[in-house]
Formats: C-alpha cells, structure tokens, sequence
C-alpha cells in the first residue's frame, strides 16, 4: 500500500491520517485507531459544503444516531509521521477496512492556537441592534445592545441555533420591567440578555456549579445586576421562565418550569429538535399550550402563555 507523502510546509508537531470511511464502518475503523495510540479520533462529513451533505442531530447521554455519515472523512491525530503511516499500514489488511480508503498523512504545524480559536468566532448579530461580541473584537458600529461573552467551560456564546432563537425573542417580546427566570443557564447568556433588556430582575440557575460561576462572573463583565444560584434558588412567580435545554430534560421538568411561570406569563423553551415538537405539547399541555415559535437549522423554539386558571 502507498501513501501519499505529506506537502511542505511549516515544522510539523503532530500528523494526521486521513481516511475515507463508509458509516458502517466508522465505529470499527475508530475504535481500531484508539487502539493504535492514535492521541485524537473525529469523523467529519466528506460530503459537507456539497448538496449531498446532511446533518446528524443527536442529544448529549443519549446513543447517537448513527456513528457517522454515509461518506465519512476519518482523521486520526498521531505524534509521529511513522505512528501515522504505520497506523494505515496495520489497518490496510483488515477485513473491516476493504472498503475504506487511505487519503494521505498530513503534518500539523505548531501554531498560535489561542489566536487561532479566537479568530473562529466572530461577533455574532441577533438583531441588526442587538449583537454578541467577543472581548478580543471591537461591536460593529450599528450594534446599540452588545453582550460581551467568550468561549469558556459553560455551553452559550450565541452561535448555537437555540441560543440564538431564544436571545431573538427575548430582544423582540418586551422583557422590560418583567421578572425573567434562566433555567439551566450556562454561560449565564439568556439572563444577561433579558437585564440588558430592561428586565427588573433576573435569577439564572444551573445544576452545574461552573455554570454558576460562569454566569456571575459573565454578568459582572457585562455590568447586570443578576441573582444566580443551583436550581433551589428559583421561585415563582416569573413573569418570562426561558429553558434552553434538550428535550428530554424539559419534558421532566414540564410540571416545574410550569408552575414557576406567573398567570399570563410566558415560557420559552429550546434544545428541541422539530421532530420533537408534539412530546413537547403532550409533556406540557396539562398546564399551557405549547406552540412552535421560531425555527432554525433544524432546531425549533416553543412558546406558551399560562391561563390564570392552569
């Protein structure tokens, strides 16, 4: 078997094997190359950026939906160009490897990777008003609402499609004046979207203690005023309750999150997939009717307004 040889370039650190993976195959293939003391394994789509790409949505402790796509690209990270040659030579004969390909050993240069990941996320609009923007950017001229917010340990920097859905309504349904709950808060995003837009107070909770110390440590840069704490910190009523969670999780908390939720009150909830839409309704109707609000990539915002009799 030959592999290509690797393109010049900069002094190489790390090498990477790249191999083309039918998805019946992927789970095999990868588990071979841990084997093999590859130091990382991920699986991309070889078919991205064309009209044969397609999304894979899968939940976190849940089994994913299938170990990869139909055309996978398999890149395992190796410390030597020998580990990664040799890898695909001991792969080469493998039953499971006869309809796999070797597309060549490629040298990953040392480089500036704090810059590097800094120059992935850019401000992010919400609204031609209302933006997120990382600390290392200057707020576009037109952005009157800024949240300052950078990657870190915490899920919600704006760029996630529920994120985005669920800071969207909260800069176009008048939050001013309201008493706001952030169900599972993470970065603490939601809530200091809702005190930047008027809210008169705020409580985020998260069952994650980092989460927690992220959002008061977000809040304090960005000048709010929040209350953030464990979930016992949350009592009712709310005149917004917001939940970007997942499905699952919201569905067992359908009789909690409603009732903290204040007669003509609304809740916000997101992380649901649009299949999802009617075990949403179902979870959530003894107490309000759930309605499909926004959606986006695949992933939909659900909105309901408390009766005073539910």
């Amino acid at each position: 078997m030959s592999v290509p040889e690797p393109t010049s370039g900069a002094a190489a650190r790390w090498f990477e094997l790249v191999l083309r993976v039918p998805e019946p195959r992927v789970e095999d293939v990868c588990d071979a190359l841990e084997a093999l003391d590859a130091l990382s394994v991920s699986v991309e789509d070889a078919d991205a950026d064309t009209p044969a790409e397609r999304a894979l949505f899968g939940e976190p402790g849940l089994p994913p939906p299938a170990a990869g796509w139909q055309h996978s690209r398999v890149v395992a990270l190796f410390d030597t160009e020998a580990q990664a040659r040799e890898a695909a030579a001991l792969l080469a004969p493998q039953d499971f490897f006869a309809e796999c390909a070797v597309l060549g050993v490629r040298p990953v240069a040392d480089t500036d990777w704090v810059r590097l990941t800094q120059a992935q996320f850019d401000p992010v609009p919400i609204t031609p008003a209302f933006w997120i923007v990382p600390s290392w950017h200057e707020p576009p001229a037109q952005a009157r609402t800024v949240i300052r917010l950078d990657p870190g340990l915490a899920f919600g920097t704006g760029t996630h499609p529920t994120t985005h859905m669920c800071l969207r309504w909260i800069a176009t349904h008048g939050v001013a004046g309201r008493r706001v709950l952030d169900y599972g808060c993470g970065s603490g995003i939601l809530a200091i979207a809702a005190a930047k837009h008027g809210a008169a107070a705020v409580d985020a909770v998260d069952i994650d203690p980092a989460a927690v110390q992220a959002t008061e440590a977000n809040a304090a840069a960005n000048g709010v005023t929040l209350r953030a704490g464990l979930p016992e910190l949350a009592q009712g009523p709310y005149d917004v309750v917001l939940a970007n969670i997942l499905a699952t999780p919201l569905k067992v908390l359908a009789p909690l999150l409603s009732s903290l939720v204040a007669p003509g009150g609304h809740l916000v909830l997101a992380g649901i997939l649009q299949r999802q839409a009617d075990e949403l309704r179902d979870a959530y109707a003894p107490w309000l009717a759930l309605q499909v609000h926004d959606a986006l990539d695949g992933w939909i915002l659900m909105t309901g307004t408390r009766t005073a009799a539910a």
